[in-house]
């Protein structure tokens, strides 16, 4: 797919670590189609964990994207001051019927699923085998008013009806048939996190304008959730282009957790932007 006109793009890191090199894949990726009349890139802070992001590393994200002589349109988006938003979504997707409290722990999920003969599974492991989907409502209400923690899970099943079939549209592999249902009744919001991956990036693309979604072919699967929220929140639906991951040397993708050589440490190394540009292909 080449670089397209008037397209609105967006570079969505969340502040828990410096950028990496695949992370500047992912940014100059994204502005290479926000060119010509109407076009936007965004730079969008998804910094909804409270608990793991830090202002120190949002303020590195600002210094690396400048250096690779990025800008964007102001003002940024963070999650973190949206809460609201997410809230009144998580309302309406309630009001339909499709939420249910879940009260399981991970621990709990975990037995049942090792006791289980042949558990599903989907692209992130063993689904859930939906306890808490069959417990009556006069339970969950005596649940929730002792305090007892929980979850906000998707009633998958009945959303998919709801939604009715759904296609997507990727720039590298076509148009897609929407197969949310291989991921099961996923959790949207906890106590300590107001709403899910899912649920803020679908609702933030909405709310922003994105009409290009560009993104690592590991979350293309995600794609699939992200279509059936749009249609249950009516949203509209941007096209996505998931992109091929940047590797090292091992073949593995470059993340944080592997302690991938940072944007600061190649700048401080005396490495140009036109050094990295050149190095990772853009």
């Amino acid at each position: 797919m080449p670089p397209q006109t008037g397209c609105v793009t967006r570079f969505a890191p969340s502040p828990t670590g410096l950028l990496h090199m695949g992370h500047a894949y992912a940014a100059l990726f994204a502005a290479r189609f926000a060119t010509g009349a109407g076009a936007r890139f965004l730079l969008r802070i998804e910094d909804i964990d409270t608990g793991r992001c830090r202002p120190e590393f949002e303020t590195a994200i600002f210094e690396d994207l400048a250096w690779l002589g990025l800008s964007w349109v102001q003002p940024v988006r963070r999650q973190s001051m949206h809460f609201a938003d997410y809230r009144a979504a998580l309302d309406r997707l309630s009001g339909q019927g499709l939420l249910y409290p879940c009260f399981c722990t991970r621990a709990d999920i975990q037995r049942e699923v090792a006791a289980a003969a042949a558990a599903p599974h989907g692209p992130d492991g063993a689904l859930y085998p939906g306890t808490c989907r069959q417990r009556g409502e006069a339970e969950r209400a005596a649940r929730i008013a002792a305090g007892a923690p929980y979850a906000l899970r998707l009633n998958m099943a009945l959303a998919c009806t709801a939604a009715g079939p759904l296609r997507w549209q990727d720039a590298r592999h076509g148009e897609q048939p929407a197969a949310a249902e291989q991921f099961g009744d996923l959790v949207l919001a906890r106590k300590d996190t107001p709403a899910s991956y899912h649920l803020a990036c679908t609702l933030d693309d909405a709310l922003q304008g994105v009409t290009l979604v560009t993104r690592g072919e590991d979350l293309f699967a995600a794609t699939h959730v992200h279509r059936l929220l749009q249609a249950l929140l009516g949203l509209p639906a941007p096209h996505y282009h998931h992109h091929k991951l940047l590797l090292d040397a091992t073949g593995r993708k470059f993340s944080k957790r592997d302690q991938a050589p940072t944007l600061k440490a190649l700048r401080e190394s005396g490495k140009t932007a036109a050094d990295l540009r050149a190095l990772i292909g853009l």
